[in-house]
């Protein structure tokens, strides 16, 4: 069986917090106690937020605490092409659908404190009416 596998994936769009911290020593520690391997990968999909002196500061950081990752490091960027080649295949097999509130209702209900899925909440009536056309119940 091989190892397990951890890893720490922080976004470069702004510097490390004390809950980053947490996560990559929580990951870091059950990879050395496993036997395991602690890989590190940027979330760096955000091309307007995202900055490259965050993602110096956070290797930074982290190497301040010690720990060590494997290399090399993956930059979610550098893999927009096969990101594409999966939705164009999701695509040709009909599995996206189309979502239709904009993002203030997606923000007003996932702020609402609900307890529902905001998903359901904001857009359930509309899922289940496209979901009947896409796919409708045999013998319908």
């Amino acid at each position: 069986m091989p190892p397990p596998v951890f890893r720490f994936a922080p976004s470069p769009n702004g510097f490390l917090h004390l809950g980053h911290a947490a996560s990559a020593l929580i990951n870091f520690d059950l990879a050395r106690q496993s036997g395991g391997r602690f890989l590190l990968r940027i979330e760096d999909i955000d091309t307007a937020r995202c900055r490259p002196d965050f993602e110096e500061a956070i290797y930074q950081d982290l190497a301040w605490l010690g720990l060590v990752w494997e290399e090399p490091v993956r930059r979610q960027s550098e893999h927009f092409r096969l990101y594409r080649a999966a939705l164009e295949r999701l695509a040709r097999d009909g599995l996206i659908y189309p979502a239709f509130e904009t993002r203030a209702e997606i923000a007003r209900v996932a702020n609402a404190g609900g307890r529902r899925p905001a998903h359901r909440m904001c857009c359930g009536s509309t899922w289940r009416r496209h979901w009947r056309r896409r796919w409708p119940r045999p013998g319908r």
